[in-house]
């Protein structure tokens, strides 16, 4: 079931990427502070734009600190992993497969069919999404959004990564 973000909760994820956000269907997870972090959005943006990224990482401090690991040569490490550990491939393979068994049970869009985001099911190419995939779907679903999840602090430890400068 899928309840549709409050008001206060489209105001905060507003903040967080100094936009409008679009196509929001529902907070997929919520930051230790209570925000927002990751978003799950419609597979077919409001004008109609195809998109393949479900769980989208809305926290810029979340994103700040993934973009560390990621130049820090995380991904590359995961990737070598991917190609000499057949059970880790078919993990991220399995992971792969529930992304998109999720999104098409929310709507089949043709352009996108069989594309899943991150790099997912050969490739290790982004640490936001599969965070944001990880977070979504809980523990043990992606184990590349996972591992990398054990690699960062509580980003909410301090409180909102925005501030509504009216209230």
């Amino acid at each position: 079931m899928t309840d549709a973000p409050s008001p206060d909760d489209l105001a905060a994820i507003a903040r967080q990427l100094g936009r409008e956000p679009r196509g929001v269907r529902r907070v997929a997870h919520r930051c230790s502070c209570g925000d927002p972090d990751v978003v799950e959005t419609e597979p077919r943006l409001p004008d109609g734009t195809p998109f393949p990224t479900m769980y989208y990482l809305t926290c810029p401090r979340a994103a700040g600190l993934i973009g560390t690991l990621e130049a820090g040569g995380t991904m590359r490490a995961m990737q070598d992993r991917l190609a000499d550990d057949p059970g880790l491939a078919a993990a991220y393979s399995a992971a792969h497969e529930a992304y998109l068994a999720a999104r098409e049970e929310i709507a089949h869009v043709e352009e996108i069919a069989g594309i899943t985001a991150g790099g997912m099911p050969s490739r290790v190419k982004c640490l936001h999404v599969l965070v944001g995939h990880s977070l979504a779907a809980g523990p043990g679903v992606n184990p590349f959004g996972d591992e990398a999840l054990a690699l960062l602090p509580d980003w909410g430890a301090s409180g909102p990564c925005t501030r509504d400068e009216t209230a």
